[in-house]
């Protein structure tokens, strides 16, 4: 059995969550550092050991500097916390630092860090002195890491790569679907459009895409009762200010509000036609190069995607065929392949998606293990053999 250590940048994140229960469900001794920030489950609590590091905002980067430096002096006084740990997973860059700030504290060079990297910040793509800056300092803590855990072979291909010049130990973790046997299954049949009734497109997971917002709004506006557009989950409002202006706005346009992971995806996917799975929000970077949880839990679930050519996610939905994409995020290119799906034209993406096998979407136990292997301790690699 391994001794994990996460050090989160949000407890109550939903993929955090995942990712934890994942690993514990394998196992592992789990327990984490983390801060937690009110952008979901507000309520949570977790079922593992947790150093609470306190709460910490969005894009406010200066004051971030100083709750780290605070997090890392808090890790040193509870450093018996941290002493049976193996490996310390970080989830992001200003984690990374500071486990590596922590771990240098400590003395702890037994211990293998991992950079589990999420998104390619903002910060990193910057063309000024800044954007280097951080590219360095990247490349510096790379060179300190056991292994890399990206969810794209976009970030590799595109940012890890030919930028950082990374060549060290990766494991490509992708964004599916975590759950335990028997919690939810696929649909029996492919779904059905009404033949009469209006196109259901829904928008699922974290809002926090300017653009996305706008062109669907745009495409509800143009469509009219043709269209009725739902959006599933927790609103990030710092970065779609007038979200709620917008719903309000549109009589088919309704949020239906944050849901259970992953008890509410079967119902939420059952009641769309369809799904936009394109992230806009940093284009020419980072979303280029992502591919989102969306595309897993709808592919599972057997709703054809609807994602923009050109992007990690547009390659992967045409090139396996899990829905749609369209050259351009235009509400005029939308709205020209949503008047042209016919219920036909949906039952037959629907099938396909039934047709592949459960692995395509869903993380079994014995791939996330054989990616966490480089860095396990032996006695903890054939864990899930002897569980079998």
């Amino acid at each position: 059995m391994g001794q994990v250590t996460f050090f989160a940048y949000d407890l109550a994140e939903a993929s955090q969550i995942r990712r934890i229960e994942s690993v514990r469900w394998l196992g592992h001794d789990v327990r984490s550092v983390s801060f937690r920030r009110r952008n979901m489950n507000l309520n949570f609590e977790p079922a593992w050991p947790n150093l609470k590091l306190g709460q910490t905002t969005n894009q406010n980067f200066l004051k971030r500097l100083g709750q780290l430096g605070r997090a890392v002096l808090r890790c040193w006084r509870e450093r018996q916390f941290l002493d049976d740990s193996d490996v310390w997973i970080a989830r992001n860059f200003d984690m990374l630092a500071m486990a590596w700030a922590v771990r240098a504290l400590t003395q702890r060079k037994d211990v293998r860090l991992v950079y589990e990297c999420l998104d390619i910040h903002g910060l990193f793509t910057r063309p000024d002195m800044i954007g280097r800056l951080m590219r360095w300092l990247e490349r510096r803590l790379l060179s300190r890491t056991a292994l890399l855990v990206v969810s794209s072979p976009g970030f590799l291909r595109a940012y890890f790569g030919p930028i950082q010049g990374y060549d060290g130990p990766v494991s490509l973790v992708e964004n599916k679907i975590w759950q335990q046997e028997g919690s939810s299954q696929r649909p029996s049949a492919p779904r059905q459009a009404a033949v009469d009734g209006p196109l259901v497109l829904g928008w699922v997971g974290s809002l926090r895409c300017q653009t996305s917002l706008d062109l669907l709004a745009a495409a509800a506006l143009h469509l009219g009762p043709k269209l009725q557009v739902v959006f599933h989950g927790n609103v990030h409002h710092h970065a779609v200010e007038n979200f709620d202006a917008i719903v309000a706005a549109h009589d088919n346009i309704t949020h239906a509000g944050p849901y259970k992971y992953p008890d509410d995806l079967g119902p939420i996917y059952a009641s769309c036609d369809l799904v936009w799975s394109q992230d806009l929000w940093q284009r020419g970077a980072n979303s280029d190069w992502l591919l989102p949880n969306r595309i897993y839990e709808a592919g599972f679930h057997a709703c054809p995607s609807i994602a923009v050519a050109g992007t990690e996610t547009g390659r992967r939905i045409a090139e396996e065929r899990m829905g749609f994409v369209i050259d351009e995020p235009s509400v005029g290119l939308l709205t020209e392949l949503l008047t042209s799906l016919t219920p036909a034209a949906i039952a037959e993406a629907s099938r396909r998606l039934l047709e592949m096998p459960e692995s395509k979407f869903r993380m079994f136990p014995e791939e996330l293990e054989s990616l966490l292997a480089p860095v396990l301790p032996p006695e903890a690699r054939d864990l899930v053999d002897a569980a079998e």
